[in-house]
């Protein structure tokens, strides 16, 4: 790699509360020659708070394609660059990676500089089991979508994370109790480090009736944390969850393709399987 070229500094910034920002991040952000961020207006707050007086561009979802070209010549260029997010961690359900990727397909050197998460400031007083666990990003815009992905996690026996926005959180959790059985455990995290903090550890059920019942739990940003199914595939039994699956697949495919998927998924035996799917049908073999 040429000597000559800029580093391109991945920098995570507060998710809430702005005395969570690193000594080495203040330093990054005032040393570099530019820098790369999803909003301009909201990260110059943050740089107006630690008196940093720089250059920012945008580089958002609906440009970071083009603007990521630019930027890699800059770096070639010899200029530093730190990419930052509104909030967090770069590139975790936010923008950055075109730009990244080319950075690093060019040699050119990419520094962690690391800090706030909100998945893993959830993660850490969640009270659920945390290794392993699944993050998945923001969950899907529409119902249907929704259902599809809540199903497909039915029997995932680890925690799985996801962020809702403030205004589907609540529909979120409805579809979630159409899927999931009503006292599996969650974990509703909003407004992380900020004034109005609140982190609930419930059942599904209670959840959902706290959300839907308080105004309050339905405005911030938040981080969902679901805790994995219990799940014995020696047990021959098909338990709820497997029903609900099976139920679920048999109103998308075939019999034979939803046995086909669920024995996969499960470990149970297709015989055991297709029984319980005729006997939903009223069938006997």
């Amino acid at each position: 790699m040429s000597t000559d070229y800029g580093k391109l500094y991945v920098v995570a910034t507060p998710i809430g509360n702005l005395a969570d920002f690193s000594f080495r991040g203040v330093e990054i952000l005032k040393q570099v020659d530019l820098i790369a961020a999803e909003d301009t207006r909201h990260v110059k707050m943050l740089l107006q708070h630690y008196g940093i007086n720089n250059r920012v561009i945008a580089l958002h979802q609906h440009n970071e394609d083009n603007a990521a070209k630019g930027l890699l010549q800059k770096l070639h260029e010899g200029q530093s660059i730190a990419l930052v997010s509104d909030a967090g961690t770069p590139l975790l359900s936010d923008p950055g990676l075109p730009l990244v990727k080319m950075a690093k397909e060019a040699h050119v050197d990419v520094v962690p500089i690391p800090g706030a998460c909100a998945l893993i400031t959830a993660l850490s007083v969640s009270g659920l089991p945390v290794i392993p666990f699944s993050f998945e990003g923001f969950s899907p815009r529409t119902s249907s979508a929704r259902k599809s992905f809540f199903s497909e996690r039915l029997l995932c026996p680890t925690t799985w994370v996801f962020y809702e926005s403030s205004h589907r959180v609540l529909a979120s959790l409805q579809d979630m109790a159409e899927v999931l059985p009503l006292d599996r455990q969650i974990v509703i995290a909003r407004e992380l480090t900020k004034l109005h903090e609140t982190i609930v550890k419930a059942s599904l059920a209670d959840a959902l009736a706290r959300v839907a019942n308080d105004d309050n739990m339905r405005k911030g940003e938040f981080v969902v944390i679901v805790s994995g199914a219990e799940i014995d595939k020696s047990d021959p039994v098909i338990s709820p969850e497997h029903q609900r699956l099976l139920e679920i697949l048999l109103k998308e495919c075939s019999t034979k393709t939803a046995v086909a998927m669920a024995a996969e998924i499960t470990g149970i035996r297709k015989k055991l399987l297709y029984q319980f799917a005729l006997d939903l049908n009223g069938v006997q073999l």
